[in-house]
């Protein structure tokens, strides 16, 4: 790999041969060297989870030029990035992206979502990240038009990097490319989903269940990722994985702890 040209690390969440994927890393190879290190199988909905109770394999894929190297890995989207940066790559990358998720991950899918966990991982470690959705679940869904968006989205990291602590959220609506307003810096919006549970049996009179619900936004702002995406924009939030909530320290410190 040239050590001239920025390295980039690329996963996501709906396995190495998902077509999101396929589209990241073609806009990636223009830009720079790409690891590629992805689950062998869909693990959308997996959060931050990390595979502690059973081994981790790695398979190589053959690629035709040196620029690009690509494994799958029989773990988690972070177990991907663990491995990448601990086990393949000689240095730090300079980037790490993720995705195309195949659906949202606005507002509070952040939290469930393998593909922005696997791009708060590499913040974790130092590597600026962006986490890349569009609102399309369609398998064979049209990632052509994200993909000058994309490239410019990542040239501006690589350009400013990001503000430590902090990776991207990036998503996209499900627009042609002139119907695209802009790019949009957004908060999260309040939202939720209200779940329920679909109560099946088995032939066998064994019970089992299928979640489903509704996604609920209550939030009205102008200001939200949800607002941007409903309005043709492209919205971008920056997020911290440092959880405290430094607003409520000084409440708490009111409490009654120690007597």
């Amino acid at each position: 790999m040239d050590t001239a040209k920025p390295l980039i690390l690329i996963t996501n969440d709906d396995g190495v041969s998902a077509p999101g994927l396929r589209a990241l890393i073609a806009v990636m190879a223009e830009i720079g060297d790409v690891l590629v290190v992805a689950p062998d199988k869909p693990q959308s909905g997996m959060g931050h989870a990390i595979t502690t109770n059973s081994t981790l394999y790695l398979n190589k894929i053959s690629k035709e030029t040196d620029s690009i190297q690509e494994y799958s890995c029989s773990g988690t989207p972070v177990d991907c990035v663990k491995l990448a940066v601990n086990e393949i790559l000689k240095r730090k990358p300079d980037l790490c992206v993720s995705g195309v998720n195949h659906g949202s991950n606005s507002s509070i899918n952040v939290i469930y979502s393998g593909t922005m966990s696997a791009a708060v991982e590499a913040g974790i470690e130092g590597i600026p990240a962006i986490g890349f959705s569009l609102l399309d679940y369609d398998w064979n869904a049209d990632f052509e038009t994200m993909k000058p968006f994309i490239r410019k989205i990542t040239l501006e990291v690589l350009e400013n990097s990001l503000p430590k602590g902090v990776v991207l959220n990036v998503n996209f609506p499900k627009l042609t490319q002139e119907n695209i307003k802009g790019i949009k810096i957004c908060r999260q919006a309040k939202a939720r989903w209200v779940e329920k549970f679909d109560k099946r049996q088995t032939p066998q009179g064994r019970d089992y269940y299928w979640l489903a619900g509704e996604f609920v936004n209550q939030d009205k702002g102008e200001d939200t990722d949800e607002w941007a995406l409903g309005n043709g924009y492209i919205s971008v939030v920056p997020v911290q994985f440092d959880l405290t909530a430094h607003y409520a320290t000084q409440e708490l410190n009111t409490w009654k702890w120690n007597e």
